[in-house]
């Protein structure tokens, strides 16, 4: 079964990672194979590249179909980050809870790279303003 989904993530949150941050990500396990720009690198770039890993290394997702992690076209509501890829169990439930498994890591990686999600203002929001 197809997982072909996307997350908006707030384009204020997309930036240059520091030398340090930089440094500290080398020494990830899940930087094997990142290819470097050969200019300054990007939060979003990085988190990418960890999302493929992830992926690839997901037992649950299938590694003989194609698999990949995209930027959509920018909109209103975000940068759409999109994750294309396989279960490898085409029951339905299972389909159903690795998707939910694979976005719930997501969200909480997001962070790890200073990224947010895009998130419209709520009535919380705008009364906090007040």
């Amino acid at each position: 079964r197809r997982v072909k989904r996307s997350i908006n993530i707030d384009m204020q949150t997309v930036r240059f990672c520091t030398p340090e941050e930089l440094e500290n990500f080398k020494k990830q396990p899940w930087m094997e194979g990142f290819e470097e720009t050969g200019k300054e690198e990007v939060n979003l770039y990085i988190f990418r590249h960890y999302m493929e890993y992830y992926l690839k290394h997901h037992p649950k997702v299938s590694q003989e179909m194609i698999m990949t992690v995209r930027q959509l076209q920018p909109t209103a509501q975000g940068l759409p980050v999109e994750l294309y890829f396989f279960s490898a169990d085409t029951r339905w439930l299972k389909y159903e809870h690795l998707q939910a498994e694979v976005f719930d890591h997501v969200l909480a990686m997001l962070h790890t790279f200073d990224l947010k999600v895009f998130q419209s203002p709520t009535g919380g929001d705008l009364q906090k303003l007040s």
